[in-house]
């Protein structure tokens, strides 16, 4: 049963393939961050939210010793 409860947690992987999945929502030019359009910074935001939950998969499923 805990095996099956951990594997509940890979599921937050699919976030950012939902968030970049229709590349028109997020082609565009404006808002821009520091000079970034918004399509560039709208993508690097999603990597770095993937290894967010990158480590909190690997922390939540990880055995406890």
């Amino acid at each position: 049963m805990a095996e099956k409860a951990k594997r509940g947690y890979y599921w937050l992987f699919i976030l950012p393939f939902i968030g970049t999945l229709i590349p028109s929502f997020y082609a565009k030019i404006t808002p821009t961050l520091f000079g970034l359009p918004y399509f560039y910074w709208y993508l690097i935001l999603w990597i770095v939210i993937t290894g967010i939950i990158g480590g909190i998969v690997y922390f939540l499923s990880e055995p406890r010793s």
